[in-house]
């Protein structure tokens, strides 16, 4: 009797297992049998292994580890390309921005302080603890409006984050409405639209037609504490280009509600380290209620907007203290006039709630003021145009002779400026001869780039474009006749001409591309790679974490134009299944008279993939 149950129990056990079997059979042919057409535009990443380990670590990192060490060679053999395969992280992970990620900061227990804004400056993963893994869009995702409308309306599914919506839903922000997300105008200062705003600030200065460009005497804009960048979207249509600023803070996901519109804007705080930004980028600093601490630590924040500032810039501010009389906002208010005095700003205009002050244009209130008045001048070592993790410095920067003797900057109103040599070209021994045979190089080269994506795009296509190393910015300005901006990067290794695409009226930034940029998953058209991977390769960085970078800043359906060594474009093309790419052109140096070397041009894809979790109906 005992032995006849134990015989059952065994046969009952066994059709158990093999019920269990058969199940995780059936899954996993579900999961990994399901394989689209690798030319769609549309791919559902069902057969893709989802990764969502933490940065501690753990098995699923295990056979990521081996490919650290690999930089571009290729497969050893007969030279077929053989793709890999990257895998896809988590949902989770869907808004990843690895060197502003709040959750490596509590997970390392960096002693940050607070206080100083430390945890929303830059931190980022060492290469055992990076997401080797594709970032995959959230639920739903959809091809973002295009520009001009987007700069009203979004999806809601792209970036399904309501919270300031009804959190600033007395400031006209952003308003939910179906499947969109509409972004009235407004701002916490100005609720009733910002063109009424910067007509006011236009005519407060007394600028004719109360245009704020000045007759194109203005053209950079710096707007600290942003939102969702509406300011800086509506002075486009002045011929002023802004970079709107903004951490990752309570209000998260603004500066993702900014690119989303195709505004120009950068993930940044006035904290301990300088603004990636040379000197005398700026000619206008607008903060809005941007709620910062501007008498702290000896006035260094407002040190470092001087610094950015050109000879003679403004900076508009409109808070409280401007206007209030409760016994608070008074003693702030005296506390920073005082500041500006010493720091020789003038009041050019006040009204109502908004206070615009001056920098000099010249050296002659510095050297005027008494000895000992803090703020002191920097010191005559210092460069101001370091900037790449660079600490601020509670001093004043003073004018080079030159500016100090033409008082001002030297620059051609725009839109002559984007095409005139630039004072401070010099700085690098460039001649005016060399300026405009860059210029002309890259006009031609970007005539080439767009023979090669016309198949793929019409006039609306591209908004968001990234140049990963401008030099002197010419690609930009090529670009001029286009309805796109262009994101100017610099290296922090090589010539620091960040200044020249400021002075040719572009925007930009500092980067090292060993690491992440500062800005969220999809949020740029078209990534322009002009030897990047060659710069890299020196560096000993890895390639497939460019690769990987480049993945998740682009948005999809996005282009990559990468002008290399034919080394790197093998390396490339051996990936370009893995990451759901698709190669759409080349070109050699036969058809470039101005090429370097033997550099190849290769354009290619990024395709609308979905996870298995977020299928839905997609227009």
């Amino acid at each position: 009797m005992m032995r006849g149950r134990s015989d059952g129990a065994q046969k009952k056990r066994l059709l158990t297992s093999v019920g269990i079997g058969a199940v995780l059979v059936v899954f996993l042919y579900m999961y990994f049998g399901s394989k689209s057409n690798g030319e769609s535009a549309l791919e559902y990443g069902s057969r893709l292994r989802k990764l969502g380990s933490s940065y501690l670590g753990g098995d699923d990192n295990s056979d990521l580890s081996s490919r650290q060490d690999e930089k571009f060679a290729l497969e050893d053999g007969d030279g077929v390309i053989i793709p890999k395969s990257f895998p896809v992280c988590d949902d989770r992970h869907s808004e990843l921005i690895p060197c502003l990620d709040r959750h490596l900061i509590y997970q390392m227990r960096l002693k940050l302080d607070l206080s100083l804004m430390e945890h929303y400056e830059r931190h980022c993963p060492l290469p055992e603890r990076r997401f080797n893994c594709l970032i995959p869009p959230p639920p739903g995702y959809k091809v973002p409006i295009k520009w001009p409308r987007s700069r009203d309306e979004v999806w809601k599914v792209n970036i399904p984050h309501t919270h300031l919506a009804h959190e600033k839903s007395d400031q006209n922000w952003m308003v939910v409405k179906g499947e969109k997300i509409i972004f009235p105008g407004g701002g916490t200062h100005f609720h009733y639209g910002a063109d009424k705003y910067i007509a006011s600030i236009a005519n407060m200065l007394n600028f004719s037609n109360d245009n704020l460009n000045n007759e194109g005497r203005i053209r950079t804009v710096f707007d600290v504490g942003c939102g969702v960048a509406s300011f800086g979207g509506y002075l486009l249509s002045s011929d002023i280009i802004a970079m709107s600023l903004a951490p990752n803070d309570v209000h998260q996901n603004q500066i993702q509600f900014a690119l989303e519109r195709g505004i120009p804007a950068y993930l940044g705080v006035l904290g301990t380290k300088r603004l990636p930004y040379p000197s005398r980028s700026f000619e206008f600093a607008h903060c809005s209620r941007c709620r910062i601490d501007w008498l702290q630590r000896d006035g260094i924040l407002l040190l470092e907007l001087d610094r950015v500032l050109r000879p003679g810039g403004y900076f508009a501010y409109s808070s409280p203290e401007a206007y209030a009389q409760d016994e608070e906002d008074l003693r702030i208010w005296r506390e920073m006039s005082a500041l500006v005095e010493r720091m020789c700003w003038r009041i050019a205009a006040k009204r109502n709630q908004t206070v615009i002050w001056q920098k000099p244009l010249n050296n002659d209130c510095y050297m005027e003021r008494p000895p000992g008045t803090q703020p002191p001048l920097c010191r005559s070592d210092d460069d101001p145009d370091a900037v790449w993790g660079v600490n601020m410095e509670p001093c004043i920067t003073p004018y080079s002779e030159h500016d100090h003797k033409v008082g001002g900057s030297g620059l051609a109103p725009w839109p002559a400026r984007l095409t005139s040599p630039p004072p401070r070209l010099a700085d690098f021994g460039y001649s005016n001869e060399m300026f405009d045979k860059d210029m002309e190089t890259w006009r031609q080269r970007v005539d080439q780039y767009w023979s090669l994506l016309s198949p793929k795009i019409s006039s609306d296509t591209l908004r968001n474009i990234m140049d990963m190393k401008a030099n002197l910015g010419s690609f930009a300005a090529a670009l001029k006749d286009k309805n796109v901006w262009v994101m100017n990067v610099v290296s922090k290794d090589g010539p620091n001409t960040l200044k020249i695409v400021y002075d040719r009226g572009l925007i930009g930034t500092t980067h090292d591309w060993c690491e992440a940029f500062s800005t969220y998953p999809r949020t740029y058209d078209l990534l322009h790679a002009w030897t990047v991977f060659s710069d890299l390769e020196k560096k000993g960085c890895s390639g497939e974490d460019l690769l990987l970078e480049i993945d998740r800043i682009l948005r999809p359906t996005g282009f990559v134009i990468i002008r290399d060594k034919q080394h790197v474009i093998d390396f490339v093309k051996k990936h370009l299944s893995a990451l759901h790419w698709e190669a759409v052109g080349s070109a050699d140096s036969t058809s470039d008279p101005e090429q370097e070397g033997d550099d190849i041009v290769l354009v290619v894809q990024k395709k609308l993939w979905l996870t298995s979790g977020s299928i839905r109906d997609t227009e």
